[in-house]
């Protein structure tokens, strides 16, 4: 999948992983998509289902080595 724009939060610890890809999502345009890698555990649980949450459009995870990738379209 292409991303318009990508952000890596394996680096960030929960609640800061969620701020920090929402943030990077209000700089975008309605119908973008953002390329997420983050870590399995809580990042891997909690960050997609509080985007879907908030209505965007987020893939299944992708294994990517030790992290996962993410897409997440702004609504």
């Amino acid at each position: 999948m292409n991303s318009d724009e990508w952000i890596d939060i394996t680096a960030e610890h929960c609640p800061m992983t969620f701020v920090r890809v929402k943030l990077k999502l209000e700089e975008m345009a309605s119908g973008q998509t953002l390329s997420v890698r983050l870590n399995p555990g809580e990042p891997l649980a909690n960050v997609p289902r509080s985007l879907q949450e908030e209505n965007y459009l987020v893939s299944p995870p992708q294994a990517s080595g030790n992290s996962f990738i993410i897409y997440v379209t702004k609504p």
